[in-house]
């Protein structure tokens, strides 16, 4: 007759526990994945699936209860560490999305706002356009996969058993919040550099002619202006999306 101790039993259960905390942690607040528009039994049958997957190859703790104190202390450290991971990943939109927005406020777009379907939030609309183009870029290169790769990559660095987490872990989380407005500046500058020439060329016009209305010629033309340097600096923008990507991915993998 086939007998399972209390110690197999818990053991089973923290196998399949632990490392689905940390998986669906970072599922729910990851870019794309944790889309509002993404239903949350998708990311949490993903996340378990996942679970399910990585479990054998992990060197899991002894039997642990995981009602106890140093069983919730384990779970709250996958917690910690899978939505540390997405938020790492959520600061490469970001920046993208506050590119976009500092390019808006100076081609006069900053009153243009649109609806952003990845958290339902009001953002300006050449943010959202931006955010559209990098996330199809994150696609078409893989980003899901490789973002996936080194969730569970960190599975090594800081294994399951792990009940508490270093002053570093969250020092390291706490400086990475510079990558939003360094790479927001990176993208955005050779536009917002062509919009200060060109907003300093309709100051020269106004003093050259100070008849003409620059209200109503300058706005159109700033305008058009914008949207030209919108296109001209789309490659720009993937190029700098891919090193913001690569840099959080090792910052991801550093992580101890």
């Amino acid at each position: 007759m086939l007998e399972v101790t209390q110690a197999q039993l818990w053991q089973w259960i923290g196998a399949a526990l632990w490392p689905f905390a940390r998986i669906a942690a970072c599922l729910m607040i990851a870019p794309t994945i944790g889309a509002q528009f993404v239903p949350r039994r998708i990311r949490l049958v993903l996340a378990a699936a996942l679970a399910i997957l990585v479990a054998p190859r992990l060197v899991m703790p002894s039997a642990i209860d995981p009602l106890s104190g140093l069983g919730i202390k384990i779970l709250l450290v996958q917690i910690a560490v899978g939505l540390a991971i997405g938020f790492l990943m959520q600061l490469v939109f970001d920046a993208v999305g506050l590119a976009g927005q500092l390019l808006a406020n100076g081609m006069g777009l900053s009153f243009a706002f649109n609806i952003d379907p990845q958290r339902g939030a009001s953002t300006a609309a050449v943010g959202q356009f931006y955010i559209v183009f990098v996330t199809l870029t994150f696609l078409a290169l893989d980003g899901h996969l490789a973002l996936l790769k080194t969730l569970l990559a960190t599975f090594d660095a800081i294994p399951v058993a792990t009940h508490s987490l270093s002053a570093r872990f969250f020092l390291d989380i706490a400086a990475s919040g510079g990558t939003l407005f360094e790479g927001a500046l990176r993208i955005a500058l050779p536009g917002l550099a062509a919009l200060v020439i060109a907003n300093l060329a309709f100051g020269v016009v106004s003093r050259a002619a100070p008849s003409l209305n620059i209200l109503s010629v300058g706005l159109p033309a700033a305008l058009l202006f914008g949207l030209s340097v919108l296109v001209w600096s789309l490659p720009g923008v993937q190029f700098g999306f891919e090193h913001l990507f690569d840099a959080a991915l090792q910052r991801i993998g550093a992580l101890r």
